[in-house]
């Protein structure tokens, strides 16, 4: 990958987007992610691979139109992020909303700019394709995701406090964030 070289979106909606390669990619990504300490779904490092791949396959399984989509993002046609968006569109009195969820980018190309795209081009998807009117995300505190998402737009909206237990005497805020009007 260039340092120069501009992410390309794409996004998932079913299962059979989803080829073997690009299986694999995920894992990948998600596994390196994890590993360096990232707040994208498994928090202990090392990670274990199988888990990883029944967590992709699960996620992947679960792909829709209405409910979930996967938003990729590539530089120079390898993947280098990407997150999902849920919704519960079955229950009437929630369905104007959505849920961000593992976002992730590769720790090699953090500072250019491909996290903030993909959750600017989520934020497209949601409102444009998904119809939805608000996206909530949960963050883990004390490593600057509160000021990255505020950048975008979000606002906090409430915290867990000490919800999540990284090790002894590690206990870190869940912090919820709010988007809206999309």
């Amino acid at each position: 990958m260039t340092g120069d070289t501009a992410p390309v979106f794409r996004q998932f909606v079913s299962p059979g987007e989803i080829t073997e390669e690009f299986r694999l990619a995920l894992v990948d990504c998600w596994t390196e992610v994890s590993d360096a300490g990232g707040a994208a779904g498994f928090p202990f490092a090392p990670v274990d691979g199988a888990a990883v791949i029944a967590a992709v396959d699960r996620l992947t399984a679960g792909l829709g139109p209405a409910s979930s989509r996967l938003v990729a993002a590539t530089v120079d046609g390898a993947l280098v992020g990407w997150l999902v968006i849920r919704r519960d569109a079955a229950d009437p009195l929630i369905a104007h909303w959505g849920t961000l969820r593992h976002v992730q980018t590769r720790p090699g190309v953090r500072g250019r700019g491909i996290g903030a795209g993909l959750v600017r081009r989520a934020r497209e998807v949601a409102r444009d394709e998904m119809g939805l009117e608000q996206l909530h995300l949960a963050a883990r505190g004390g490593v600057g995701l509160e000021e990255f998402y505020g950048r975008l737009g979000w606002q906090e909206i409430g915290r867990w406090p000490g919800a999540l237990r990284l090790g002894a005497g590690d206990d870190r805020d869940e912090v919820l964030m709010l988007l809206s009007p999309l």
